[in-house]
């Protein structure tokens, strides 16, 4: 039996056995894989340079902190191994159950959850907390793919493709935009994006995206905390004077950028950072400052090139060569999340992005959202190991 890919662009089809599904064609992407090890050493310093002010204050130490940091880091990295052994298709079939469930624990989260940075963003069971958001991200990301899958023999139907899509996208995104909107904007674009891929038509994802820049502007004046960042960036970016500068409005960012300026080209050194003491939440939204401060320019550089890299292998070689159409949406979808939460991180540290407070993959300190992204760096690496790229059969169409 054959599973068969057109692109009708070109009008070619890629055809794929069921066998060839299956069994593994290769190992997983190597590349990938050492760009993952070494964010994630790289994460294991930094923290450790950033953490220590914050430990004091809290009557601990850095190097406790530090470990339960390598600890967590330990088990996302166990997730991304065990989840890159597994089938993608099998993880497939559960993005329904997964969307449910991600549901039940954002509405939870709103009624129960814990205050973190002013929002109800946390759930508490035991000694253990998480943020559903997390979960709830790659919950709509995985069913988005399936969906698309599905439907492609009518894709461009607006009842039966794509109101059926935007019915989970519109409730996920809003349950989370409740107490983090800055994630569901980006959820927001990575699914825009996979539909774009996934062949649905223009028009009706010019309607997606209206209703994505009226929704968010309700959101935003919904909330003086949120129309404050808007306008503290605005503020940043149209008036550079002393006045500004030295106010309490835009504080963060202000801090981000002595720490950048700080470093110059090569940093001030490992462990010397100055403006950790000031600088809020260091080890995790604004690490990237941090790293710009202790290892300078060439530092941060180093790590938007090694996103780049998860980028382009991600798309260029994993996605490309999938040996199907949900093999090819869910490494997309895997590679816009890791790589746009990175992306987006070093743009709000550098002042090109108003605050949002979302972490850097494999680099922030925390639990959730490492554990998470580590279960996509699974899936993206399990669809690696089916790239057909070397026995494609290919027919003009």
């Amino acid at each position: 039996m054959y599973y068969t890919t057109q692109n009708s662009k070109v009008g070619t089809i890629f055809e794929t056995t069921k066998d060839e599904l299956e069994v593994p064609q290769k190992g997983s992407d190597q590349i990938l894989f050492v760009s993952i090890i070494m964010l994630m050493v790289i994460g294991c310093l930094a923290v450790f340079s950033s953490i220590a002010f914050f430990a004091q204050t809290h009557g601990t130490t850095a190097g406790k902190l530090v470990t339960g940091h390598i600890i967590k880091l330990g088990i996302a990295f166990l997730v991304m191994v065990l989840v890159s052994k597994v089938n993608y298709t099998v993880i497939a079939r559960f993005s329904r159950l997964a969307m449910v469930l991600s549901w039940i624990l954002l509405i939870a989260v709103i009624f129960y959850g814990e205050f973190q940075f002013g929002a109800r963003r946390a759930l508490s069971v035991g000694i253990i907390s998480f943020q559903p958001s997390s979960f709830a991200a790659i919950s709509l990301i995985l069913h988005v793919c399936v969906l698309l899958h599905e439907k492609q023999e009518y894709i461009k139907n607006f009842k039966r493709a794509f109101l059926p899509i935007m019915f989970w996208i519109v409730i996920t995104c809003g349950l989370i935009a409740i107490e983090d909107f800055s994630s569901a904007a980006v959820l927001v674009a990575i699914c825009t994006f996979l539909m774009f891929v996934g062949r649905i038509s223009i028009p009706q994802l010019s309607a997606l995206i209206l209703a994505a820049f009226l929704g968010g502007a309700a959101f935003v004046s919904s909330s003086a905390e949120r129309q404050s960042r808007i306008t503290n960036y605005i503020t940043q970016i149209s008036e550079l004077n002393n006045t500004h500068f030295e106010s309490t409005s835009g504080y963060q960012a202000q801090q981000a950028h002595i720490a950048i300026a700080r470093g110059q080209i090569f940093g001030v050194g490992i462990g010397k950072s100055s403006q950790r003491d000031f600088l809020p939440a260091p080890y995790n939204d604004f690490i990237f400052a941090i790293i710009a401060e202790e290892y300078g320019l060439a530092g941060s550089a180093a790590i938007l090139l090694l996103f780049t890299v998860i980028l382009f292998r991600g798309i260029a070689v994993v996605a490309r060569h999938a040996p199907d159409v949900l093999g090819t949406l869910m490494a997309l979808g895997a590679t816009l999340m890791i790589t746009l939460y990175g992306f987006v991180n070093a743009a709000v540290a550098t002042g090109l992005f108003p605050v949002t407070g979302l972490p850097m993959p494999f680099i922030s300190y925390g639990g959730t959202s490492m554990l998470f992204a580590g279960m996509m760096m699974g899936i993206l690496l399990n669809i690696s190991k089916y790239n057909l790229n070397h026995k494609a059969r290919f027919y003009n169409g």
